[in-house]
């Protein structure tokens, strides 16, 4: 158990990039993918980032420069890169439309990128705080459940580590649930 919370423990910063920490300057798209691998373990390439842009899922670079890829293309991919595994490319544009209207005319966007990213990393962090916190109450429902079964000393771990894989498995899957239907639900309107 002390295993599952030194993970708990490192999750409070897991994969939280600031506004901060993001790039200054304006990149090529190498440059973006390199950075985005580095952040996202390697889930990214030219080529699928340029079908995003085909899709007009995310904007397309500024025309005209080298360096056409501004903090707001990292922002939009990095926020697709969370949606990515909950909701299909279709259901992303969707989402962003909510916000930013027309994706290749920024003078349309209720929010900013730059905004929208600061809400994000604020509700990512509060959500890791919040999911510590419960995590406490979850552990002990756990160990009782263990204990209820008369499960030995030394299946306690294994099954624990167990029935937390799949409590969180199950807050996963409600969560995917609960995004996907809110975003076909509002798009029916």
């Amino acid at each position: 158990m002390n295993d599952i919370d030194k993970i708990l423990e490192m999750a409070k910063g897991f994969n939280i990039i600031g506004y901060e920490d993001l790039p200054l300057y304006d990149l090529y798209l190498s440059q973006v993918t390199d950075f985005l691998n580095d952040k996202f373990d390697g889930n990214f390439t030219n080529n699928i980032i340029q079908n995003y842009i085909k899709s007009q899922i995310i904007s397309k670079p500024e025309d005209g420069k080298k360096r056409g890829y501004t903090k707001d293309h990292i922002i939009q991919l990095i926020l697709l890169s969370y949606m990515r595994p909950i909701l299909s490319a279709e259901e992303i544009k969707d989402v962003f439309n909510l916000a930013f209207n027309d994706i290749n005319i920024s003078t349309d966007d209720i929010l900013t990128w730059e905004n929208t990213y600061k809400i994000f990393t604020e509700l990512q962090k509060e959500s890791l705080k919040n999911f510590t916190e419960k995590n406490k109450q979850i552990k002990e429902k756990l160990t009782k459940i263990i204990k209820e079964n008369n499960i030995n000393e030394e299946n306690f771990e294994r099954i624990f580590v167990f029935l937390t894989v799949l409590n969180l498995i199950a807050q996963a899957s409600t969560c995917k649930k609960m995004a996907e239907r809110i975003v076909d639900d509002y798009m029916k309107k």
